[in-house]
């Protein structure tokens, strides 16, 4: 089976492309914008005609698309999130229309959820941000794409490799700059919104059985883990795992995510439709993803095992 992995340097890429490499008889492609890609593929600036050529070239029976922006430049965020997904629908359409393409979307395409409440797939989606419109216009050009097609909209991903433009990421970094300074103070923006965050290994687990899954699957699924918790439930169990002794002040003021993500308080995802339509459940708990995280972390600062 031959498998494109479109953005596999980015964080949700590498994950998805090193479990794809374990399934048997699987080839698996590098799609993308680095120099190294096997084939040369720029989702922002490619015509369709020329993606056609590339996608003829690589003959796919399956394309996973990890390729995607983040930020608050809008024109970025349209480029890549909007226009992207289109692009390559049109040119799969062209080159490989039997080829299955599993998309990753997000969470951010619904927008503010209703406390206490699991949004399910068939809620609508109201986006709040560029960053949540650009990746709803990605899935519309998907699901209207006529192609074998699902889009995996994903929580927050935690786990290891985490970037620092991140929230989890992010106070990774702090902690392990502040290390065992008991003075320390990390002085960070509310923490009290409410996000269901999912293990990015659970992430390249349900794009494993997307693309393997038999028969039709739905254009939509929802890949998290159907629990919401405080933001600062992540923090403490960085705090914890790190044994961080200084002090943690928040600021209620000020957001402590990204831009993308400061307009909503409530994030819940209904993920019944993943465990009926591919089997899949989420398998780490939060503890385990601030564990892998910060483990992580430390192997690439050449500070652990």
């Amino acid at each position: 089976m031959r498998i494109l992995v479109l953005g596999r340097t980015g964080y949700l890429g590498a994950h998805v492309a090193d479990r794809l490499r374990g399934l048997p008889d699987a080839v698996i492609l590098d799609g993308g914008r680095s120099p190294g890609a096997g084939f040369a593929v720029d989702l922002a600036l490619d015509r369709p005609e020329r993606l056609a050529k590339t996608l003829a070239a690589a003959a796919p029976d399956a394309v996973v698309n990890c390729a995607g922006a983040t930020g608050s430049d809008p024109v970025a965020l349209a480029e890549v999130n909007a226009r992207g997904p289109a692009v390559l629908c049109a040119a799969l359409r062209e080159a490989a229309p039997a080829a299955r393409l599993v998309h990753l979307g997000s969470a951010a395409e619904y927008g503010p959820g209703t406390p206490g409440t699991r949004v399910a797939e068939s809620e609508p989606a109201c986006p709040v941000t560029p960053y949540g419109a650009s990746k709803l216009a990605g899935t519309v050009a998907v699901t209207a794409s006529g192609l074998d097609a699902v889009v995996l909209r994903v929580g927050n991903p935690v786990g290891p490799g985490a970037p620092a433009t991140g929230l989890p990421g992010r106070i990774t970094a702090l902690l392990r700059e502040a290390g065992a300074d008991p003075a320390a103070v990390l002085r960070l923006g509310d923490l009290s919104a409410y996000r269901d965050f999912v293990d990015v290994r659970d992430v390249a687990r349900a794009a494993e059985l997307a693309v393997t899954a038999r028969g039709p699957v739905p254009p939509v699924l929802n890949v998290s883990t159907g629990e919401a918790v405080p933001v600062r439930d992540l923090v403490a169990a960085l705090v914890r795992r790190s044994g961080f002794p200084g002090r943690i002040e928040e600021d209620s003021g000020e957001a402590a995510g990204s831009s993308r993500s400061a307009a909503v308080s409530w994030q819940c995802s209904d993920v019944t439709g993943a465990a009926r339509a591919l089997g899949w459940r989420p398998e780490h708990p939060l503890d385990h993803m601030a564990d892998a995280l910060w483990e992580a972390a430390a192997r690439d600062d050449g500070t652990g095992p």
